[in-house]
């Protein structure tokens, strides 16, 4: 699309209309997910306003929103528990650096290259995480010190939210935990009874927003005795610059590894997000190079600000589609509105039920965790869905970063069984002194014991004829044994058929088209 087309009156028009649908949704999401990473609520709109004004004018993908994302807020939880929330802004500037580097030397594509099981897993460990940690919170209490703690107590919470007793034992009703609970259950009521049947002409108002707006005016009207969000009536207060001294620890090895860890993962999920965007519309197709080196950018920024780390965020992203957005001031407008809201309007925000933005992501914690991933990955065997609960179960009892390099070292061994696997099949014709030899997988040179192996079992003048059609490659070391057995058989009287023309033009294959590509 063409610079002018952006400034194109029909096309303001609808980035605008879009730009308050996307604002209206993001607004709530920033705020709980700053909540579920244990940071204050104006951290995540500062994200997102970095996303929507700086990352959105540089984008890759026009129509991608950036901000504040659930898939981080664990191991952001993690990082700030063990190091410090002063220790937050520089690891994120370093990420943020790792992000742009990536991108300027085009290495966007190979961070798409993972594993769908890792991803859904990883995916279904954020949301078993988010429901954990929120669930605690949607009823006015402290989350655990660890996601395995916080699912394990869940139903000391459900107990806190139907009933509490004091130090004497005796049962209290209508405390905070039960009034913070009924609020959560509330918020969750709306949103899916209005996302099942709100009117046609409302499609646009999202769900989200219509259960925090109901919570809001609920617990304003009954001045109910539950946390609320506090927001700064100055947002410069909600800014923590980094110091020398916090910069001088990212020499650690274990922080250097906090950094590359929130680099992978908001890429991963930044690039993925980009490409479920271009599936939605006709338009300009994503960057990846560029989105790479947006995000890394974004998160640089949000670095020196001490605010959350961001990604590309798919909600919020097919929003934007949805409404009408054509290009990418849509995104940027949406950050305009937020910045906008907090200077003006600080005060309203003050008035939102803590449990209310934490019942939104436990109903976003729930979402993630979609059945119908893992019927896909049955389909494609055993091994894929052993990597999927390796890598959920790897995320739950220990950390986000630890269970998706199981799923990634277990999709490392799948590959190397594949590419080393050989199967060998004889059918014997003892009549015409003849043996079939079937070879499928990788005749490798891995494989080159097992495969002498089998030539031994071949008895003296004997007609061996090798069928290769199910072989998906061949190595030099394998060809070459082949030729040595044909030549030192011919005294036996053994003969070896086989298409050798083919066979060595098929292994050659590869190395041909290199050259060709190179040369053009």
């Amino acid at each position: 699309m063409a610079i002018r087309d952006i400034f194109d009156k029909r096309f303001i028009t609808d980035d605008l209309l879009a730009s308050i649908v996307v604002f209206l949704v993001a607004l709530p999401l920033c705020m709980g997910i700053a909540i579920a990473s244990g940071v204050p609520p104006a951290r995540g709109l500062v994200t997102g306003m970095v996303g929507g004004i700086i990352v959105g004018a540089i984008a890759g993908s026009p129509l991608q929103v950036s901000g504040p994302a659930a898939g981080l807020a664990v191991i952001v939880a993690e990082l700030i528990r063990d190091y410090g929330i002063e220790m937050l802004g520089p690891i994120l500037l370093l990420a943020g650096l790792i992000q742009l580097l990536a991108g300027v030397f085009k290495l966007g594509q190979v961070f798409r290259a993972i594993s769908p099981a890792v991803i859904y897993a990883m995916l279904a460990g954020i949301g078993v995480l988010i429901f954990a940690s929120q669930f605690h919170v949607m009823v006015d209490d402290l989350p655990r010190a660890s996601g395995i703690e916080n699912l394990i107590s869940i139903p000391n919470a459900i107990y806190k939210g139907i009933f509490f007793s004091d130090a004497n034992n005796h049962q209290i009703a209508g405390t905070s935990h039960q009034i913070a609970a009924l609020i959560g259950l509330v918020s969750i009521f709306t949103l899916v009874v209005w996302d099942k049947f709100k009117p046609r002409r409302l499609n646009l108002l999202p769900g989200v927003l219509i259960a925090v707006v109901v919570a809001t005016a609920i617990a304003a009207i009954m001045k109910l005795p539950i946390k609320y969000i506090d927001v700064p009536a100055n947002l410069a207060s909600a800014i923590q610059l980094p110091t020398p001294g916090s910069l001088m620890r990212l020499l650690q090895a274990p922080l250097l590894m906090e950094a590359i860890a929130i680099a992978l993962i908001a890429s991963a999920e930044s690039l993925l997000s980009a490409a479920a965007v271009d599936r939605l519309h006709q338009g300009q197709k994503t960057d990846f190079d560029r989105e790479l080196a947006a995000q890394g950018f974004g998160n640089m920024i949000c670095g020196v600000l001490g605010a959350l780390p961001m990604t590309g965020v798919i909600v919020r992203s097919s929003v934007n589609v949805e409404a009408g957005g054509k290009t990418r001031l849509a995104t940027m407008f949406h950050g305009v509105w937020l910045l906008a809201l907090v200077i003006a309007a600080p005060d309203v925000l003050k008035l939102i039920p803590t449990s209310s933005l934490a019942a939104i992501l436990v109903y976003t914690g729930y979402k993630l965790v979609e059945v119908e991933k893992i019927r896909k990955l049955k389909q494609y065997g055993r091994f894929p869905l052993a990597i999927y609960f390796a890598t959920l179960i790897g995320i739950v009892v220990t950390d986000l970063l630890t269970g998706v390099l199981i799923g990634i070292v277990l999709s490392a061994v799948k590959l190397i069984y594949k590419v080393s696997h050989l199967k060998i099949h004889f059918e014997k014709d003892e009549k015409n002194q003849r043996i079939d030899m079937y070879l499928e997988g990788a005749a490798t040179f891995i494989r080159l014991p097992m495969l002498a192996k089998a030539l031994e079992q071949v008895p003296p003048r004997t007609a061996l004829h090798l069928h290769l059609e199910k072989l998906s490659y061949i190595d030099h070391s394998c060809l070459d044994l082949f030729s040595m057995w044909e030549k030192q058989q011919k005294q036996t009287g053994s003969t070896l058929v086989v298409q050798w023309d083919g066979l060595v033009e098929r292994y050659r294959q590869p190395f041909v088209i290199g050259r060709s590509q190179r040369a053009t």
